[in-house]
């Protein structure tokens, strides 16, 4: 085939891109019909002049629904990346046409949701207040997945992802962490500890992915001994919830109100920080309100954030 064919068929393709693209994602013709607000008759015969202009089947029927064929998948994958682009650039088309109302598409770990990501919205929103934000929780590892197949805007993530080529990250702040035990813990009257002395203490983590057990890990190798984990959670509570019944112990961020009963804060020494970055996709091109909230959390850190300080230069 000759790349002039192929760029007819590309042609002829596109008006049937969004229905490729609901059809992988819901595995079922009539609820992907439903999702496009199109009859199922017409969606059906379209996806069979699909197949007759690709020349090769792209369903097979499976159970009460269908599944795609091997074309199938590769036409759907191909569908909707172009489509999520296709999205981008309209949403870049409005906002440039009124940038005061746009979204910004924003990711964070789960900790930093308590008053980090509070107080940016709140200090930016004051002199945008047309501005939506689309919040997304999750690991650093799934929110930088995210942002790098164009699902997120910016993100905020510890440690920052300084050797990956296809982003760009600055510093926002710094968060102090600590060493967080039960009070009967033999540590716990203690002001300052090093991180050698937790050799063969049993470590309440997050899991692997998690930018935080990522430091946890680092850490110990940095001491000179191989950690010994006694559980690993998904959210920083968990964790120190399960130090409080005295489960173990944990690297956590300094509480940014007085601990709660149950678990005792010691420094560690040499005081450790994390880095918290904001990161976007290099060679992309924001839309207007994400560029303005990107400008506005590297130089607006609000007064006073509890738990953060300014990024050490």
């Amino acid at each position: 085939m000759t790349h002039e064919s192929d760029d007819r068929l590309a042609a002829r393709l596109a008006p049937t891109l969004a229905l490729l693209a609901a059809v992988g994602e819901t595995g079922h013709v009539t609820r992907a019909a439903e999702l496009l607000g199109i009859p199922q008759p017409t969606a059906s015969r379209r996806l069979a002049a699909l197949a007759d202009l690709v020349g090769a089947p792209l369903v097979l029927p499976a159970g009460r629904g269908i599944r795609l064929t091997r074309a199938g998948r590769t036409l759907a994958a191909a569908s909707s990346r172009a489509l999520t682009a296709v999205t981008a650039a309209a949403r870049e088309v409005r906002e440039e046409i009124d940038p005061g109302t746009g979204r910004i598409v924003l990711g964070f770990l789960h900790l930093l949701g308590r008053t980090l990501v509070p107080s940016l919205i709140g200090a930016f929103r004051e002199r945008n207040p047309g501005v939506r934000f689309s919040l997304a929780q999750g690991s650093r590892q799934d929110m930088l997945r995210a942002l790098r197949d164009g699902e997120i805007d910016l993100v905020f993530v510890a440690p920052m992802p300084l050797d990956d080529p296809d982003l760009v990250t600055r510093p926002i702040a710094d968060q102090e962490l600590v060493l967080s035990v039960p009070p009967a813990h033999r540590l716990a009257a203690r002001r300052r500890v090093r991180a050698a002395e937790l050799a063969g203490e049993e470590l309440v983590t997050l899991e692997p992915g998690y930018g935080l057990r990522q430091i946890t890990d680092d850490l110990c190798a940095a001491a000179g001994f191989e950690p010994r984990i006694a559980f690993e959670g998904q959210e920083s509570e968990t964790v120190r919830g399960l130090v409080a019944a005295g489960l173990g112990v944990a690297v956590l961020p300094r509480s940014e109100q007085p601990p709660a009963g149950g678990v005792t804060e010691i420094t560690l020494s040499p005081a450790l920080f994390r880095t918290i970055g904001m990161s976007w996709r290099a060679g992309d091109r924001l839309t207007p309100a994400a560029r303005a909230f990107r400008d506005h959390a590297l130089t607006a850190l609000p007064p006073h954030t509890p738990g953060f300080r300014p990024p050490h230069p």
